[in-house]
């Protein structure tokens, strides 16, 4: 359900790092909204030297951006706590200062998506969503969070 993309920026990102990136969100993701965390997936992009820039200007300090894109239908509480807890895992694992952390988070309606062949449920309801779904994918599901 949450597609969260990183993007790092003038800094290299080691396997290590993303592995702990990956498994932070992951965890923040499914204490602080409920969701499954095989619903979870983060994407990692680098820039190039020569495509960044802000306000006109290159920029060369280490930046990380994480957009994610989730399910509408949580409150502000969660959101904030949300967006707080996902700039601390990447403060903590990029070894950035948080004023070199950028997070977005975009809420689309559970009825426009698709994850795994299926239209998603609305927030709270995927456990009926889970029950629905083939015994094959069930057990796909179940080992992604393991």
């Amino acid at each position: 359900m949450p597609t969260y993309s990183v993007t790092n920026s003038n800094f290299n990102i080691n396997i290590k790092q993303k592995s702990e990136i990956a498994k932070g969100i992951t965890k923040v993701h499914n204490k602080v909204t409920g969701a499954n965390t095989y619903f979870a997936q983060v994407i990692f992009k680098k820039t190039k030297n020569s495509d960044h820039f802000m306000g006109g200007a290159k920029v060369k300090e280490p930046q990380i951006f994480l957009y994610g894109q989730i399910r509408a239908g949580r409150n502000d509480k969660i959101k904030k706590k949300l967006i707080l807890e996902l700039r601390n895992i990447l403060v903590k694992k990029s070894n950035l200062d948080k004023t070199q952390v950028w997070v977005y988070i975009n809420e689309l309606p559970p009825s426009q998506m698709i994850e795994y062949g299926e239209i998603l449920p609305k927030a709270g309801q995927e456990n009926k969503w889970f029950n629905n779904l083939s015994t094959r994918l069930k057990k796909k599901l179940l080992a992604l969070g393991k």
